[in-house]
């Protein structure tokens, strides 16, 4: 399938600034209005309990390469406490000494993954997502001139893969799945990619980017 707006990065670039937000999305008290594991289906996962939310920013990689832009995603290193091996962005919690959603998204970037700060042109920010785990995540798009190299934090990262973009703006690969959580069948989204699942916030992150390019 064809996605429209992918004829090269000129062209990537523009759809994203006239789609996107150009400032960072804040924390309100209507969780239920958010973008997020439960607000997925008829069944997506339950609102997260507790008080207000912690605040975490993403990177959404898009590499630049002449064939077609790709997605940088990481597996998440099994020995970590949460979410070990699945499939994430790079990024993490917000620092007290982070001025902005995109210094944290650059500075986890660069601490998970070595893929230098220079090297990325930030085009924007998505809506929101409020995870099962009680955090607001802000993702940002960004987009990567090819050529790096890439330097891995064992700790954190298993590996690293590149996905067409393409691939992930086909809304045929959008997948709803469901699977038995604390006594109920929950709905969330995912889209496999060969040996690869992707699920989950990432998946719901990347339908929400596909709403905000594409979407009518």
């Amino acid at each position: 399938m064809s996605v429209p707006g992918l004829g090269g990065d000129t062209d990537f670039a523009a759809l994203a600034a006239a789609r996107l937000r150009p400032a960072p999305p804040r924390f309100g008290e209507k969780r239920a209005d958010l973008r997020g594991d439960h607000a997925i289906g008829a069944s997506g996962f339950p609102l997260p309990d507790g008080g207000p939310p912690r605040i975490a920013a993403v990177l959404i990689p898009v590499v630049a390469h002449p064939q077609g832009p790709a997605v940088i995603l990481t597996e998440r290193a099994s020995t970590l406490r949460q979410h070990s091996g699945q499939i994430a962005f790079p990024g993490g919690k917000m620092d007290p000494e982070d001025p902005t959603p995109l210094a944290t998204a650059l500075r986890e970037t660069q601490e998970e993954i070595g893929l230098e700060p220079g090297r990325i042109r930030p085009l924007g920010y998505l809506d929101a997502y409020l995870s099962g785990t009680n955090y607001f995540i802000i993702p940002t798009l960004g987009l990567v001139e090819p050529g790096f190299r890439l330097t891995l934090n064992r700790e954190e990262v298993e590996s690293v893969f590149e996905v067409p973009l393409s691939f992930l703006m086909d809304e045929r690969n959008h997948e709803l799945h469901a699977r038995e959580w604390r006594g109920a069948i929950r709905t969330y989204y995912a889209m496999p990619f060969g040996e690869r699942y992707i699920w989950g916030a990432t998946a719901g992150i990347l339908r929400n980017m596909h709403e905000r390019l594409f979407g009518r």
